[in-house]
């Protein structure tokens, strides 16, 4: 397993020593999975909510302590996640829903209304989130496995969003969307970072719904040569 979660208290460095006691190689990952017998139902679920409630106390999350809350072997964790990080990455991520956009006529209105009125889930919570910023902040790794595991499979909906505006011919046809789509996250995500504002805030969302239309102007397709010149001509 990584040195960077073996051992992790919210918002304190990890001990190396710990991991080395583990009997877990450090890097990452585990040696190849041997053929034996198949996945017991469930155990995902309770070695995700015993890492979850040690997070939420403010606990170290330990491979003793995931195994004791959780009462599935250590054996069977170490089959499920090759290392802390990634149980660490699926904990902080637990509840936490992809947003469903609908691709109707307006789809400025259905972008502003997966940010600003959709729910990030029933089970994710505003501390979870904000407990989420700061392990990564400290801990790189765990920000990566964040990424690759969790974060990057949410963007689906908006990519196909604005996937959909460029076949249109609403947007650019050379626009980047991984780019537009950091653009726009960076937007609410300073608002809860730097300003440290609440999910809800109204001022807040009024910002950001103002921010967003901005970039969607720039990242509109010229109008065509025609009309262009019609508007002049006005």
């Amino acid at each position: 397993m990584s040195a960077t979660a073996a051992s992790v208290r919210a918002g304190a460095a990890p001990s190396a020593r710990r991991v080395e006691r583990s009997g877990i190689a450090e890097g990452g990952a585990t040696s190849a999975r041997r053929p034996g017998r198949p996945r017991a139902e469930g155990h995902d679920a309770r070695i995700l909510a015993a890492a979850v409630e040690l997070l939420e106390r403010g606990e170290e999350v330990t491979v003793s302590r995931v195994v004791e809350l959780s009462g599935v072997s250590r054996a069977a964790l170490y089959r499920r996640w090759p290392s802390m990080t990634d149980l660490l990455a699926a904990a902080l991520d637990v509840g936490r829903e992809a947003p469903r956009i609908p691709l109707g006529d307006d789809l400025l209105a259905a972008l502003l209304a997966a940010y600003t009125t959709g729910s990030a889930g029933p089970g994710y919570t505003e501390e979870r989130f904000r407990l989420r910023l700061r392990l990564a902040m400290t801990d790189r790794k765990l920000a990566q496995a964040y990424w690759r595991s969790h974060v990057a499979r949410r963007r689906g909906g908006v990519a196909a969003l604005l996937a959909e505006g460029v076949r249109r011919g609403e947007l650019r046809d050379d626009l980047d969307i991984d780019a537009c789509i950091d653009l726009i996250n960076g937007v609410f995500y300073y608002q809860f970072v730097v300003r440290g504002v609440n999910f809800d805030d109204p001022a807040a969302v009024a910002r950001c719904e103002k921010a967003v239309r901005v970039a969607w102007r720039g990242m509109a397709a010229d109008p065509p040569a025609a009309d262009a010149a019609h508007e002049e001509d006005e």
